[in-house]
């Protein structure tokens, strides 16, 4: 006989990294190692004139973001109790400020503020530049956007990095 699992039993799946993160946690800790390298090698390409390329890989970075953070979102809302797979480090205190609430918001200061930013650059990229893409007059705001956004997705990975390590790696 099947047995069913209800949502509020399960935990959520493992991790594939040996800490205690989930593996939708796991695979958006490895998956903005990747995105670093891939984001600078693409505004490399734009600076060499490569534009239609450029617009490729910020348009399928862009793509496979938005497809992380939604199953991201999803997993732990729905599926991971975080506060659960935290609750061992000794960084965590469940009803009191602790440095693993405190990496949190840091994160998500970065992280909300790039979100909107990374939707503007790409939103005003694909309505402000000729086809095929070229420089045109929405250049400057698209290259200052782009820089903060950049910023703001470095300044993402590492915050999330540290919040990782101290809720899920840290004993």
């Amino acid at each position: 006989m099947t047995s069913v699992v209800f949502i509020g039993d399960f935990q959520g799946i493992n991790g594939f990294l040996g800490t205690r993160g989930s593996l939708m946690l796991d695979v958006v800790v490895l998956a903005m190692l990747a995105v670093i390298p891939v984001l600078a090698w693409s505004v490399n390409l734009a600076k060499r004139g490569q534009y239609a390329l450029h617009k490729k890989v910020q348009v399928a970075l862009a793509t496979v973001l938005l497809l992380a953070i939604v199953a991201f979102e999803a997993d732990l809302r729905v599926f991971t109790d975080w506060r659960q797979r935290a609750a061992p480090s000794p960084y965590y205190s469940a009803d009191q400020w602790s440095a693993v609430w405190l990496s949190l918001i840091v994160h998500l200061a970065f992280a909300i503020p790039t979100f909107v930013l990374w939707v503007l650059v790409v939103v005003g990229a694909l309505r402000g530049f000729p086809q095929p893409p070229a420089p045109s007059a929405h250049s400057g705001r698209h290259r200052k956007l782009g820089k903060l956004a950049g910023i703001g997705m470095f300044g993402t990975a590492v915050t999330g990095w540290v919040f990782y390590y101290l809720s899920f790696v840290a004993a």
